[in-house]
């Protein structure tokens, strides 16, 4: 889950030491529910990566994510892109990821703890 996280924040600074400006696409998605996709990327990635789960998976998962958000991948490509390019923006969408993913996480200990 971390590994995807981060392979999208060194993809976002590679596009922003970019000098040309990316233009805004005409169906951007929004900010927030950009927030949202990217949490559920990184808890696919996590299921993805866990051996248990990951066999039982034979649908392309990033499919799942377009159809929940009624998106496509070139709209995601694009919104993805225009995002990373402003780094500070990014960054604060990513600490908003990173901030749901850690409430996730003591959730799921509490609950594991109370057992």
């Amino acid at each position: 889950m971390k590994k995807a996280l981060i392979v999208l924040i060194v993809f976002g600074f590679l596009l922003s030491c970019k000098e040309t400006v990316v233009e805004k696409p005409k169906n951007l998605i929004d900010d927030d529910v950009m927030v949202e996709i990217l949490y559920d990327l990184a808890l696919l990635d996590a299921v993805r990566n866990n051996t248990v789960y990951a066999s039982k998976l034979k649908t392309t998962t990033n499919k799942l994510i377009y159809e929940k958000y009624k998106i496509d991948s070139v709209q995601f490509a694009k919104s993805h892109q225009y995002y990373a390019s402003n780094i500070a923006k990014y960054r604060r969408m990513y600490n908003k990821v990173n901030a749901k993913l850690a409430e996730k996480d003591s959730l799921l200990t509490y609950k594991i703890l109370k057992k």
